[in-house]
């Protein structure tokens, strides 16, 4: 895979955590297929696939990150649920 290389400048203090390159690389690329990700630009598929990463390695990593992988609107939600409800009512039946 041909690469592109992009330069770019640090606050000193970000330094003082101790990354050196090749973890501020990783920290952005990771960065930004999370923001396609997030930005339903890219698949949960798609992304694991430019990290490098299984798919279920992708969704623990959007665990740890705090990401939602599914993301219903309140609307959605509530759909869901009434439809859940009207599954146990209708296996109770």
């Amino acid at each position: 895979m041909n690469k592109a290389i992009f330069q770019v400048s640090l606050p000193p203090k970000l330094l003082n955590f101790g990354f050196n390159q090749f973890q501020v690389q990783n920290k952005v690329t990771e960065w930004l297929v999370l923001s396609l990700f997030t930005d339903t630009k890219i698949s949960s598929g798609k992304a694991a696939e430019l990290l490098d990463i299984s798919r279920i390695e992708f969704l623990q990593l959007l665990k740890k990150r705090g990401i939602a992988y599914v993301d219903y609107s309140a609307q959605e939600l509530d759909e869901e649920f009434d439809a859940v409800r009207k599954l146990q009512i209708d296996k109770n039946e």
